[in-house]
């Protein structure tokens, strides 16, 4: 294990950054921990670091630590409402690399105005959990291939990612409503109920865009949610994907807050 002392004013004695396991660091004062540090591979493959302290000293004593040891780059995720902490990411070295923000959608279709809305013609909505999974598998690689041909798929997905199996793109069956054509599926939604409704995807086929396939995938899942009680949802959207904003925001989507990664 590898140690580096360091005085930081939180004791008489010197504060020890030692790494305890493969990457995980403890900031010690006088034996006692005053700060853990972490890093982890994301699925795909990009390695995020995180610090929980007790001090500044702390904090900064493993920021510096740990990129000595780590292959850059390195990511972190940090809600921007917490300015005391993305100044401590700040002051290690990393800069911002993307904004997202967190919305409240309305589920009430007379608040969301998809109370009259339909798929196009020749195109049926499958209920979540009734869905062809190979067909749904297909569909979600296609449209993964899509997206990764242009803005890149994990540079436009949201920051916090459901680990998975390594390969396996679909998180649960179970979760995915979809639009159906004859032969194949054209788009899907998953929404996932933990402590609360999050509408983690909702994608089209590039060739089947701007035919209201995903306000009707909108328009299913949130009624659904809405004959079962709930009041709202929850989704996080790029700042820069102008079109999913547009879609929540018609639907009297409100944003609450945004997530800002780093990248050192």
């Amino acid at each position: 294990m590898n140690t580096k002392p360091s005085t930081s004013g939180l004791s008489e004695n010197a504060v020890m950054i030692t790494r305890v396991a493969d990457r995980q660091w403890h900031a010690l004062d006088d034996d006692l921990v005053v700060g853990r540090g972490y890093a982890q591979h994301r699925p795909d493959g990009r390695l995020f670091v995180g610090i929980d302290a007790w001090h500044d000293a702390a904090f900064d004593l493993l920021a510096q630590a740990m990129p000595a040891e780590l292959p850059a780059p390195l990511y972190t995720v940090v809600d921007e409402a917490d300015v005391e902490l993305t100044a401590r990411w700040r002051r290690a070295g990393f800069t911002i690399r993307r904004r997202e923000w967190e919305y409240v959608v309305p589920t009430d279709p007379r608040v969301t105005g998809l109370e009259e809305v339909l798929p196009p013609s020749g195109v049926t909505i499958v209920p979540a959990g009734q869905a062809d999974e190979g067909l749904l598998r297909e569909a979600d690689r296609a449209i993964r291939d899509e997206v990764e041909a242009t803005v890149g798929w994990w540079r436009s997905m949201p920051a916090e990612v459901i680990p998975r199996l390594e390969g396996d793109t679909i998180v649960d069956p179970s979760k995915y409503a979809v639009a159906a054509a004859p032969d194949r599926y054209l788009g899907l939604i998953r929404v996932v109920r933990v402590k609360r409704p999050r509408i983690g995807l909702v994608a089209v086929r590039g060739g089947e865009q701007r035919r209201g396939i995903a306000r009707a995938l909108l328009a299913h899942a949130l009624g659904t949610l809405h004959r079962s009680g709930c009041s709202a949802a929850w989704t996080e959207v790029q700042e820069s994907n102008q079109a999913a904003s547009a879609l929540f925001q018609g639907i009297g989507a409100r944003p609450i807050g945004s997530n800002l990664e780093l990248v050192r």
